[in-house]
């Protein structure tokens, strides 16, 4: 078993790890304060490659495999996760299911503005009555000669207000349960379709985050992502690929937290020497690099699976888990090692400590991620 990175992955990474470091660093915390959505940064990562990155070269992506996305994403995250998970909801849960589900229109219409970067993409599957319950969404599409008739709310939408589209899923059969909900191309500019609320977040503030209302919303036949009825079955297999970027952004999370806590240990003085001195704290980074190193294999193993065609949903969600949760603990703990300057602003871990919390919840609930993982084990 080989653990190292091959060459072409190392360039990914320090590609990324110089555009984090030279681009995204300096502006991080006014983004953050003034909720400033970063989108001149999407377009350089657009000329970079990256938001493509999961698409094959026959369709004019960048051809990236798995591993290398993750570690990109990784990157990128460590710096400001905002960006990340806007590049991965771009990549996993629009562009994903366009490539591998869509048809020869899909790809040539829509997939082909998406890769390039022109167009942003965002995913809609949440609504104000159904999170974890996916099953028990109501918004409804509708038959209608050519045309599908939209009607629902639709939120919680990473880019819902600066994106070009979303992959939507609707039911178009309530009577037959999973079988009877279908996904949806959907231009941002569909007569109909109203963008609502910009929520107030707590962390990855930079992000725009709303919701949407399809009102008699019209759109064509071939705007169908796959085939009537198949809605459910691609929804879970976007949300597999997204728990992968959702795991990249909590460890890249927890890494800049560890990295924080290091140097400033080694700067705070007390009792007339730094406080890395000190075994309370040494014991703190530890166990911080101990979980973070953990996390870490389990994302690239899942990755790994992803790219040799396995079937990888139970580890998604181990990796999920373990890296969400890292993050956590790890920015607590940063906040910890800094005292009283790790709860102002004007220190880094402050941010990563809310910047964490979502990774708990978004792409799926770790409490659903666990029951995921035990239907797994127990062959369900």
């Amino acid at each position: 078993m080989d653990f190292r990175l091959t060459e072409e992955q190392e360039m990914l990474r320090q590609t990324a790890r110089d555009f984090s470091e030279k681009e995204l660093r300096a502006g991080v915390a006014e983004r953050d304060e003034k909720e400033i959505f970063p989108g001149e940064y999407i377009e350089q990562l657009s000329e970079l490659g990256f938001m493509g990155m999961v698409v094959s070269e026959e369709n004019g992506g960048t051809g990236f495999d798995t591993v290398g996305y993750v570690v990109a994403l990784e990157e990128m995250a460590r710096i400001d996760p905002s960006v990340e998970i806007i590049v991965s909801v771009h990549n996993s849960l629009h562009i994903y299911p366009l490539e591998k589900f869509g048809s020869d229109y899909i790809k040539k219409e829509c997939l082909s503005k998406m890769v390039t970067g022109e167009w942003l993409g965002a995913f809609a599957l949440t609504e104000p009555g159904s999170g974890s319950d996916a099953g028990a969404m109501k918004t409804t599409a509708a038959k209608s000669g050519n045309e599908w008739i939209l009607n629902g709310t639709k939120n919680f939408i990473t880019s819902g207000s600066n994106c070009d589209a979303y992959v939507l899923v609707a039911v178009t059969d309530k009577d037959k349960g999973a079988k009877g909900s279908t996904a949806f191309w959907i231009p941002r500019e569909t007569p109909g379709l109203i963008v609502g609320k910009h929520e107030n977040k707590m962390g990855i503030r930079s992000t725009d985050t709303v919701s949407i209302s399809l009102e008699d919303a019209r759109i064509p036949e071939e705007y169908i992502i796959g085939k009537p009825g198949d809605g459910f079955k691609i929804m879970l297999t976007a949300l597999d690929s997204g728990r992968l970027g959702v795991a990249a952004q909590g460890l890249g999370i927890a890494q800049a937290a560890l990295e924080e806590s290091l140097s400033y240990s080694q700067e705070r003085f007390q009792f007339g020497k730094p406080i890395a001195a000190f075994q309370g704290i040494q014991n703190k980074v530890a166990d911080m690099q101990i979980k973070i190193s953990q996390a870490r294999w389990s994302l690239y193993h899942a990755a790994w699976m992803k790219d040799q065609g396995e079937r990888y949903s139970k580890e998604a969600a181990i990796a999920k888990v373990a890296c969400s949760e890292a993050a956590m603990w790890c920015a607590n703990q940063a906040v910890q090692i800094f005292g009283g300057y790790g709860y102002c602003k004007d220190y880094p871990v402050e941010r990563m400590l809310r910047d964490a919390k979502i990774t708990e919840i978004y792409e799926g609930t770790n409490e659903i991620q666990r029951v995921v993982i035990s239907r797994a084990l127990y062959g369900r």
